[in-house]
């Protein structure tokens, strides 16, 4: 069995938990075991965001995971203002910092700052490599983690919808840019603090979520397709 498959995973799974299942289901049709069938994805989402995920079934499709990875892509986010997160979305250590309440002029001020090419630096809990070794296990363990700022491109930035503390964002990006990280930096730009409480990726590349199969359907087989 070869093709690629559009997932959109559900909250509280991981990117591998979605390859696993349908490694799984795979290597049953196929009489095999899930180790001898190859399934690999082309970007991660954190556990806590939802979405689409590009799936590529069979080794003629998993050798080809570099002509998906580095699409760009769009997000639906939500912002929580007044508040900061050690891991920047809703799983970390909660902090209150400041009760001020930003204008929607002050918004769209402060997002113009974040369009285009701007520099970046990755979180910490991230799966970035330092000195050998995942960035969010290093951070987990209580260390240090220096990651140097990354260009990248913001191409385009806009508020859906406004209710504080709540902000709704539409983000389309390149690849390599951290939403937690925008988000972040947003909240110091504005002087309030900010975390992503949510994040639902809608398009990578030319694919899209309306073509998505529910990662626990039963006919996720049938939705495997050869381009």
């Amino acid at each position: 069995m070869q093709g690629m498959l559009l997932v959109d995973k559900p909250a509280s799974w991981t990117s591998f938990d979605a390859v696993n299942y349908v490694r799984r289901l795979v290597a049953t049709v196929e009489d095999k075991k899930p180790k001898h069938v190859k399934v690999g994805h082309t970007g991660t989402l954190d556990p806590f965001a939802t979405g689409l995920l590009v799936l590529l079934i069979g080794k003629d499709y998993t050798r080809r995971a570099g002509e998906f990875s580095k699409l760009d892509k769009t997000y639906e986010v939500t912002v929580k203002l007044g508040e900061t997160s050690t891991t920047g979305d809703p799983e970390g250590e909660i902090t209150s910092v400041s009760d001020k309440v930003p204008t929607n002029h002050e918004l769209e001020t402060a997002l113009e700052n974040f369009k285009g090419v701007i520099q970046q630096t990755p979180p910490a809990y991230s799966a970035i490599k330092v000195n050998g070794q995942r960035a969010y296990k290093l951070a987990r363990a209580g260390q240090e983690v220096v990651i140097e700022p990354r260009q990248v491109t913001i191409n385009s930035l806009e508020i859906t919808d406004y209710a504080y503390p709540e902000v709704k964002l539409l983000v389309d990006v390149s690849s390599g840019t951290y939403i937690r990280t925008l988000v972040e930096d947003l909240g110091k730009k504005l002087g309030t603090g900010a975390y992503t409480s949510a994040l639902r990726r809608t398009t990578v590349g030319a694919f899209d979520i309306k073509k998505a199969v529910q990662v626990t359907a039963d006919d996720v087989l049938t939705h495997i397709t050869e381009d």
